[in-house]
């Protein structure tokens, strides 16, 4: 199971998804100093269950374990399930990966700060991601209680009760937590086991993958004969992989003015936890080593695409006719600024699972929009679109619409 955590200060919410884990779900060392990340993290744990501790007090993570025991009693563990974590970025200028990689989540963690004002703009954009995506079970953490007195922190929670009211998180759980402190946490993850189950899967349909990280995991200096292939990384939503397994990756990559899907070999699978697996099923984060030049997925050049048997996956196109609804205001801006009406040969941003590209208007038909795609997109019915517009040259949330 995938479980999201979007949250406006990255610092507050890597730091809880670390204590959960015991990992830094964004690996990329200078973004962390700088309090950004502006990749999807990877992070996954174990949930466990004392045998012998009261409710919440019972419930721990593996990583929270003392050699395999509980760290209050020191008594017996029962194992519960494996959830991997999405950590997605917060920072205002990343709402494509953002909604990337809320595409992939069965549930989500909202992290806000207590010691900012809620909501911030991005908190905004967070909740409206989720909504635009389908993500409905959600639980609010009120992070960085530590910072504040008691006063500020119920006059805070009083804030987020205003602010997701008529939203999907009307009625998401929101609990108090200092992940410096592990404050709360056995309360959260309790949380997380009965309120984000796992989903109904399909796992004898053909095997569909998006792709939300791609990498070359030779380190500098390795020699030809010691090279391994490149590797992708998503999520499962339907169907099972197996070592072994031919697949296509689809738009695939560019070559001269067209894009060609790319066919390969499944050589080895990952799961988030880092475990070997020989089949993998829809939930989790799963890393696929295939038997690809690396230099095809380094640094992410294979983010958008989607994996599968051949001409089992969804259309490749360039060309979309979709009905949009747009919002009444810009997402995510702190001025109350109104959505103006789409123009013919705009520019928009369109997040389509784990794929970003920008469509230009090319033809207004009533409520209907075309669009022209600088880069094409794999799509099938009903699936959900967010639409973003370049406002103060930044790309905010408007719309959406559903294929």
């Amino acid at each position: 199971m995938s479980i999201g955590a979007l949250g406006h200060v990255d610092h507050g919410k890597t730091t809880l998804v670390e204590y959960l884990t015991g990992e830094w779900t964004d690996r990329h060392s200078d973004e962390v100093k700088r309090g950004i990340s502006i990749r999807l993290g990877y992070a996954a744990t174990t949930l466990m269950k004392c045998t012998e501790c009261p409710e919440p007090q019972a419930y721990t993570t593996s990583h929270l374990l003392k050699d395999g025991k509980c760290p209050h009693c020191g008594g017996s563990v029962e194992t519960l399930r494996e959830i991997s974590f999405v950590d997605s970025p917060g920072h205002e200028s990343l709402m494509a990966t953002c909604l990337s990689g809320a595409s992939l989540m069965d549930g989500a963690i909202l992290v806000i700060a207590a010691n900012e004002p809620c909501p911030m703009p991005q908190t905004s954009e967070h909740l409206q991601a989720l909504q635009i995506v389908g993500v409905e079970r959600i639980i609010i953490v009120q992070n960085k209680i530590e910072l504040v007195s008691r006063e500020h922190a119920e006059k805070h929670y009083k804030q987020i009760k205003n602010f997701v009211k008529g939203t999907t998180a009307e009625n998401a759980p929101i609990i108090p937590v200092s992940a410096i402190f592990g404050a709360n946490v056995d309360l959260l993850i309790q949380k997380i086991e009965e309120l984000i189950p796992t989903p109904e899967r399909a796992p004898d349909a053909p095997p569909k993958m998006f792709i939300a990280r791609s990498f070359d995991i030779n380190r500098p200096g390795t020699t030809p004969q010691g090279l391994k292939g490149g590797v992708v990384g998503g999520s499962i939503v339907q169907g099972r992989l197996k070592v072994g397994d031919e697949i296509e990756i689809a738009p695939g990559s560019r070559v001269d003015k067209e894009y060609v899907p790319i066919k390969a070999k499944v050589r080895s699978l990952l799961s988030g936890s880092g475990n070997q697996l020989e089949e993998a099923y829809p939930g989790g984060l799963i890393g696929v080593g295939t038997g690809l030049d690396p230099a095809s997925t380094r640094a992410d050049r294979l983010v958008g695409n989607v994996l599968g048997k051949e001409g089992k996956l969804p259309s490749s196109v360039d060309k979309i006719m979709l009905l949009p609804e747009l919002m009444g205001r810009v997402v995510g801006m702190e001025s109350q600024k109104e959505v103006e009406n789409l123009r013919l040969n705009e520019p928009l941003m369109l997040v389509v699972g784990t794929a970003a590209t920008v469509g230009v208007i090319t033809r207004l038909h009533g409520d209907k929009i075309e669009l022209s795609l600088k880069r094409p997109v794999c799509v099938e019915e009903g699936q959900r679109i967010a639409i973003g517009r370049r406002v103060e040259n930044k790309w905010r949330l408007i719309g959406h619409a559903v294929v």
